[in-house]
């Protein structure tokens, strides 16, 4: 069974000082057993949590381009992620395909390009509130998951985020049996393939120490992607102990 992945998307916020700060308060404890925790800073900050986080975290990227290398002002190759000690990176989060408009064939791009140069991509699915109320909450995330796996899904190498829309930043929140419901749909979706036979599904979407451990108690929730209450160290603490 591996480890559950409980992981701090930072987006645009945090300053250098911040983060000395944050892990002056966070300290060296390890995380609890069975448990993994990884840190997705803005890409500037990404040498310095590398040089702070403690032993055993991991290191992630918000987001990278599909190519190798070239001419592309403004993009950051796994390569390049890797080169700063990053091993994993989100592809496909909201924020990317609402706000930047990022396509299905960009995602699957990014995801294949991300396993290529040995990084262990986290594919976020996830449906607007419009879509939720229409009844196609699975229609959307399993339609996703398709594209962005392609059509030959690899086998292992990959974490999943099932992220409502609806419910990030918002306050707003899945229930439990809700957030339950759509990833045994993305469990069973993998297995009927034989695909992501080592992946974990995260729920993301206003998660806090308050739902952290109900959420966690869901048999096919293997983790947490954790935005705004991961940004405040004993907040981001109770959440990655929290049920254990």
């Amino acid at each position: 069974m591996e480890p559950l992945l409980i992981a701090a998307n930072w987006k645009m916020y945090m300053t250098t000082r911040e983060v000395r700060e944050f892990f002056r308060q966070w300290g060296n404890d390890p995380p609890p057993p069975g448990r993994e925790v990884v840190f997705f800073p803005p890409f500037p900050l990404l040498p310095l949590v590398r040089d702070l986080m403690p032993k055993g975290s991991a290191l992630g990227a918000q987001n990278s381009h599909e190519a190798h290398e070239g001419a592309f002002t403004g993009e950051v190759s796994c390569r390049l992620l890797r080169d700063v000690g990053c091993s994993y990176v989100l592809v496909g989060h909201s924020e990317r395909r609402h706000l930047f408009g990022e396509s299905e064939e960009r995602l699957a791009g990014k995801f294949r390009a991300a396993l290529a140069r040995g990084l262990r991509p986290i594919l976020c699915v996830g449906e607007t509130l419009a879509q939720r109320q229409e009844g196609h909450t699975l229609d959307v995330v399993l339609g996703q998951l398709a594209a962005g796996l392609g059509e030959e899904p690899p086998v292992k190498g990959f974490d999943l985020a099932y992220e409502p829309v609806w419910a990030i930043g918002t306050g707003q929140v899945a229930r439990s049996e809700d957030a339950e419901s759509v990833h045994e749909a993305l469990c069973a979706w993998l297995r009927g393939r034989g695909a992501g036979t080592d992946a974990r599904i995260l729920y993301g979407g206003s998660v806090k120490p308050g739902n952290a451990a109900e959420l966690l108690a869901q048999p096919s929730v293997h983790g947490l992607l954790v935005g705004g209450a991961s940004l405040d160290p004993l907040s981001f603490r109770a959440i990655l102990t929290a049920g254990a």
